[in-house]
């Protein structure tokens, strides 16, 4: 009979542990890829939108979150079905960040570039947050892609949108699809 010692079967545990919390992420990562790269492809159209029809913004935005939020609740409800796990507070936390993004854009004077950089600003700050609790990926995106938002908001002219389309819509489908492969 073999024993184990106290020390070897605290090693043990800890590396249970351990391979535990990689796969918990790892799904986690799985179930937000898919919404990710939802929201990834709207916000590219709508930035591409408001680069050739700009007197349709409010419009092109309205719907670009409306139906972002009706595949995120689309796709949770899909993997709840499946027997995945879904996080609804994942929904509430959307509409609170826009609540609070037209409490903000309304009470300051921003202008049309002001506004394309405070939205992706404001959701990125959402995403490195919750990177805190749920794993690098998410801060690394959030991070990642507010300072290249930034870079231009102070650099880029003519083609911002463009811009933004590419760094803010193509960084969520990238991360995204990193993300189904974690």
């Amino acid at each position: 009979m073999m024993q184990i010692d106290p020390k070897s079967a605290e090693a043990s545990l800890a590396e249970i542990d351990a391979v535990i919390a990689r796969l918990k992420q790892s799904t986690y990562y799985r179930g937000a890829s898919t919404i990710i790269v939802a929201w990834g492809v709207l916000v590219a159209v709508g930035y591409l939108l408001n680069q050739w029809i700009p007197r349709q913004a409010g419009f092109v935005w309205l719907a670009v979150n409306a139906l972002g939020l009706l595949a995120t609740i689309v796709i949770g409800s899909r993997q709840q079905r499946a027997n995945r796990k879904f996080d609804w507070r994942i929904v509430i936390a959307i509409l609170l960040a826009f609540g609070f993004g037209l409490i903000c854009s309304s009470l300051g004077h921003f202008g049309a570039r002001e506004l394309n950089i405070f939205w992706p600003a404001l959701f990125m700050f959402g995403y490195a947050l919750a990177g805190l609790w749920l794993g690098l990926a998410f801060t690394a995106l959030g991070v990642g892609v507010a300072l290249l938002a930034f870079v231009g908001y102070l650099f880029v002219d003519t083609w911002f949108d463009i811009y933004l389309a590419v760094v803010n819509g193509g960084g969520l489908i990238l991360a995204g699809l990193w993300m189904r492969r974690a």
